[in-house]
């Protein structure tokens, strides 16, 4: 008991100097919709991922197929437009203080797209070699292509989110109607007209633009008040709503296996406006989130799980993978290696989640150096903070240092 209230005790005072370590105009708001968004995508793939044990293959499969009524799952958790909201405030935000300070445009895409992929090579690195073994070891061909592709399917994210971040003194000032109106026609021409499917991967830029200049309007100033939070997402969620209940389009927010339209790959214009009810929440929630950012040990946190943001976006489904493969000798597991498509799998894989979040510890613990190192370089190179007034205590120097650029 007395150890228990001593780490107490000593993570109140590291929180704490934490938490007096951040520079007071910083907007912790954006920390905690940033640590919300990769909390819903980790859940929500977690939630509607399964891997069935199909004789000796593993197949994809989702409860969402079997169980359509739970579509309002991922209304909840698939929260990638928050992420763009913020992603495109934070960029448009760095990339007018780094132009004030006088560094050049190529310098500020270089430091920011480092802090991006670093964290891949080791994601790639690691794939590469299980993948080899697997098919040297004689793995089911489509076993290891389910594998592969779902432990290299964050990329996609990674990569539309650098090209969007290249492109932002381009769509510092872009209003997001254009990119919307460029959605509702390509979805008009192939939904509508009968148009070429390839078409819709036109809305992977576009579809994903929208939050993003989203966020260059809050950093323009223009979404501060209140009525445009209420029109985004009353506006946002009527659209959706009326597009699915009229217009044909899936109610799932992500990509269901087998289905004839995914809202997801590429995005229709129903995830963009669902996307867009979400960005008008977000924007709703900045001041109960700023006053429940006082709290030191909150704000610590959610703080520390920023400066390691892509570590565990890019390691949560190897930590479902491996889970499943590591106990798979012991037999199809209820809510792991069995069908989707009853509440008793969804009540099993409910009870996996705590496992599938220590397997994610232990790749963090293994991988985290790859996103640390990075932020340490954009750290030095900007040498913009500088804790001030002695030593941080029990927080480690690096991680004060590095809060400041997450």
């Amino acid at each position: 008991m007395a150890e228990r209230t001593a780490l107490r005790a000593h993570i109140r005072r590291s929180a704490a100097r934490l938490d007096a370590a951040t520079p007071p105009d910083r907007d912790r708001a954006v920390d905690a919709l940033r640590a919300l968004a990769i909390l819903g995508v980790v859940l929500g793939h977690w939630l509607v991922t399964a891997l069935v044990a199909d004789g000796g293959s593993l197949r994809t499969a989702s409860p969402l197929g079997e169980m359509p009524w739970l579509a309002p799952i991922s209304w909840v958790f698939q929260t990638l437009a928050v992420f763009f909201l913020v992603g495109g405030h934070v960029a448009t935000r760095g990339h007018a203080s780094a132009r004030a300070r006088g560094i050049p445009y190529r310098r500020w895409l270089g430091l920011r797209l480092a802090r991006l992929f670093r964290p891949v090579a080791a994601v790639l690195g690691l794939w590469s070699v299980v993948t080899v073994a697997l098919l040297l070891s004689g793995t089911d061909l489509g076993t290891v292509r389910t594998l592969a592709k779902l432990a290299l399917s964050p990329l996609w994210f990674l990569l539309v989110f650098a090209a969007l971040t290249a492109a932002t003194p381009l769509l510092a000032r872009l209003h997001p109607l254009w990119p919307l109106a460029v959605v509702l026609h390509v979805d008009l021409v192939r939904f509508g007209l009968g148009g070429p499917a390839w078409l819709g991967w036109v809305n992977l830029a576009a579809g994903w633009m929208v939050p993003y200049t989203l966020g260059a309007a809050w950093t323009r100033g223009e979404l501060e008040g209140r009525r445009a939070g209420w029109l985004l997402l009353v506006g946002g969620a009527s659209a959706t709503a009326g597009l699915v209940a009229w217009a044909g389009y899936p109610a799932s927010m992500v990509g269901v296996p087998g289905a004839a339209v995914s809202n997801l790959n590429p995005p229709t214009l129903a995830a963009v406006t669902f996307g867009m009810a979400q960005c008008g929440l977000a924007l709703l929630l900045r001041g109960r989130l700023r006053r429940v950012m006082g709290r030191p040990v909150v704000w610590a946190v959610v703080a520390v799980a920023n400066l390691f943001a892509m570590t565990i976006f890019l390691w949560h489904q190897t930590a479902l993978m491996a889970t499943t493969a590591a106990v798979l000798p012991l037999g199809p597991l209820p809510g792991l290696h069995t069908a989707p498509d009853g509440l008793d799998w969804v009540a099993a894989r409910l009870a996996w989640l705590p496992v599938f979040a220590c397997v994610l510890a232990v790749c963090w613990a293994a991988f985290r150096f790859r996103e640390q190192d990075g932020r340490r370089g954009e750290a030095r190179a900007s040498k913009v903070f500088r804790p001030q007034g002695g030593p941080s205590g029990g927080v480690r120097p690096a991680v004060v240092e590095e809060v400041r650029h997450v």
